[in-house]
């Protein structure tokens, strides 16, 4: 590649975990050491900075753009702050598999140990044929006065660089890399999926895979890593889906979310967490080094890495062709715990991306209702062009189906006493049944996707037909005008892309 790394005052090229764990303990403020012997450091951001985000583009209509003059001179500021820096080069793949791999780097200060310390856990290791594709720049020491909060990503898709400034939070380096490889795929006639990835042995004999689609924070690592009839995880984030049904995975490592994580429901994640090979990012660190995940006093978009070697899983090269896909949606009103969906529904629910945010998305999303064409938040463009081509792919499999799953509650909110709660061995009990065909369908009257009137070891029928609730609380009017709203919000939501596939918008 022509693009080159500004110079600097030193480089370290790919220290090891002991190096960086000591640099972060020199240098760092705000970082402990737990009493497994990893470190958590407390960022002083503690979200992903979408509104400071922005595309290199001459576009006028794109948006959250930046004219290349402006990101040129960016640039240049970011060297010259780099040239008497001491920097750590963090070197590796986004992908394992040899004929689909994207040789990525990291360049960013010392001072900031932790940041390349979770990324090089992501990265699979390079070898002697690795070259640079991608390029992530990161100073987090440099401020970006009259950008949003004074802080600026620039990612520039033409010559795939993506610059950072003023940060402190791991997720801008992960998405750095991912975000460009979003652009990626689609070249390559692929889409990037923001999912989770797990693989289970066929009674037949044939290992099947599902995909598991939902914003952080909505449940995609949990249904991911629970197991169910021999499953095994393969991949907790982005994913490429090509045609056929071919997946190419992302990541050698986890980046899970420790707010709440119990050892009981989530064993795999806890154990990983747990490691002293692990990095935290803004958890909770009592004085004595005992880490509470219940304690949200900093943040509830607390975060690990762990590498996928440390946990039970399946290799992530040739992994099968897809057999299902779920589309998380982060409820509290009428949407079942889970809808067996037509191609058109497919791809309008994909569309919609319907979820309630959360802590990952900052105070502006948690607890908000969003749509989230995807669920993705990181695609580099018209988000139309996601909806038409996950129909394309889909024309390309028919033998792949689609489930719209709910993982919040029915009839309110979680803490409601009125709601019923979707516990994450509901969610575990749906995926079995969806695996081993036992859930017995019937045809929704509102919304014309099909529902489940029973699952094997799912005792409550009311959140598998949320109507069946609503009319044991006398409250049917709520519900109709509920159906009656979603509808015509969805439509409107679905007609405002001009550009979108008429099968789409029309399947609503």
């Amino acid at each position: 590649m022509s693009f080159e790394l500004p110079v600097a005052k030193s480089v370290a090229v790919n220290p090891t975990l002991d190096q960086m764990k000591a640099w972060a303990l020199e240098y760092m403020p705000r970082v402990q050491q737990t009493v497994h012997g990893n470190i958590n450091y407390e960022a002083k951001i503690t979200a992903r900075l979408a509104g400071s985000t922005f595309f290199v583009t001459e576009e006028e209509n794109y948006q959250n753009r930046i004219a290349r003059a402006e990101a040129e001179e960016w640039a240049a500021r970011q060297d010259a702050y780099i040239a008497d820096k001491d920097m750590i080069l963090i070197e590796g793949y986004i992908g394992p598999d040899p004929e689909f791999q994207t040789g990525c780097r990291l360049f960013i200060e010392r001072t900031q140990a932790n940041i390349p310390g979770m990324q090089q856990q992501l990265y699979f290791p390079r070898d002697d044929s690795w070259a640079p594709e991608f390029s992530v720049i990161y100073t987090p020491g440099l401020p970006a006065p009259g950008k949003p909060d004074d802080r600026l990503i620039v990612v520039d898709n033409e010559n795939y660089v993506t610059r950072v400034f003023g940060s402190d939070y791991f997720g801008e380096s992960k998405m750095g890399g991912l975000r460009m490889w979003n652009h990626l795929v689609y070249q390559a006639g692929g889409l990037a999926l923001h999912s989770g990835l797990k693989t289970f042995p066929d009674v037949n004999g044939e290992e099947k895979s599902l995909l598991v689609l939902g914003l952080s924070g909505t449940g995609k690592t949990t249904s991911t890593f629970r197991q169910q009839l021999g499953s095994l995880p393969v991949q907790d984030d982005f994913v490429a889906l090509m045609p056929g049904g071919v997946v190419h995975t992302t990541e050698n490592g986890c980046f899970a979310k420790t707010f709440g994580l119990d050892p009981e429901d989530e064993p795999t994640i806890h154990g990983g967490t747990i490691r002293a090979d692990a990095w935290l990012e803004n958890t909770h660190v009592n004085e004595d080094g005992t880490i509470d995940f219940f304690n949200d006093s900093h943040t509830r978009n607390g975060r690990s890495t762990f590498p996928l070697a440390n946990i039970r899983h399946r290799s992530p090269l040739h992994v099968p062709p897809a057999s299902y896909l779920l589309l998380l949606n982060r409820n509290d009103s009428i949407i079942p715990a889970v809808a067996k969906l037509s191609r058109e529904q497919a791809g309008a629910f994909f569309m919609l991306g319907e979820t309630r945010g959360t802590s990952a998305g900052g105070k502006a999303e948690a607890g908000k209702s969003l749509r989230v064409p995807g669920t993705n938040p990181f695609f580099f463009d018209n988000d139309a062009l996601q909806g038409n081509r996950l129909i394309e792919l889909l024309d390309t499999m028919p033998h792949l189906e689609v489930y719209l799953m709910n993982t919040g509650a029915v009839g309110g909110p979680e803490d409601d006493p009125a709601a019923s709660k979707v516990k994450i061995a509901h969610s575990s009990a749906v995926i079995t049944g969806i695996v081993s065909r036992t859930i017995e369908w019937e045809t929704d009257p509102d919304f014309g996707y099909e529902v489940a009137s029973a699952i094997p070891d799912f005792p409550d029928g009311e959140l598998l037909q949320p109507r069946r609730l609503y009319e044991r609380q006398g409250r049917l009017d709520e519900y109709a005008a509920a159906v009656e709203k979603l509808h015509a919000e969805r439509r409107a939501y679905l007609r405002s892309f001009p550009d979108l596939d008429q099968g789409i918008v029309e399947a609503i």
